[in-house]
């Protein structure tokens, strides 16, 4: 027989499974504190931020001026136009009527040359009868006497 007090079988050491290890809860991360900022630093951003507002407020009041002067000045530049525009047209009213009174006077002469022609034509016409018909007349006693 077999003496089961001294056998000595090698046992496997045994393996529990493990659980699956749980994730450990972070604590929050607390905030840095903020660092304060000295008071002088935020006087002197507030002071520089109320200079630009300042600056900014001046330059568009100066803009406005500025625009309300050249709109001023271009009103009456526009009126000065007109002006000119309106004595032109009167210039070129008197030189059109000017030019009319011209070619009616030019008319009225050349319509008096034209009855003048139209009259001496006439006389010559007449004073041409008158010699063709003593030319006729003549040519006539000349044939009676032969």
């Amino acid at each position: 027989m077999v003496d089961s007090t001294n056998t000595t079988t090698t046992k496997k050491p045994v393996s529990r499974k493990k659980s699956t290890t749980k994730k450990k809860t972070t604590a929050k991360k607390k905030r840095a504190p903020r660092k304060k900022v000295s008071v002088a630093h935020s006087e002197a951003a507030a002071a520089s931020r109320q200079a630009l507002t300042e600056r900014l407020k001046a330059d568009l009041n100066a803009s406005r001026e500025a625009l309300k002067l050249a709109r001023k000045a271009a009103g009456e530049e526009l009126k000065l136009a007109k002006k000119v525009a309106r004595d032109e047209i009167k210039v070129l009213k008197d030189q059109l009527k000017d030019a009319l009174k011209r070619e009616k006077q030019l008319m009225k002469t050349s319509e008096k040359k034209i009855r003048k022609m139209i009259i001496a034509g006439e006389n010559w016409e007449k004073k041409q009868l008158v010699n063709i018909k003593k030319a006729a007349d003549k040519a006539l006693k000349k044939v009676k006497k032969k």
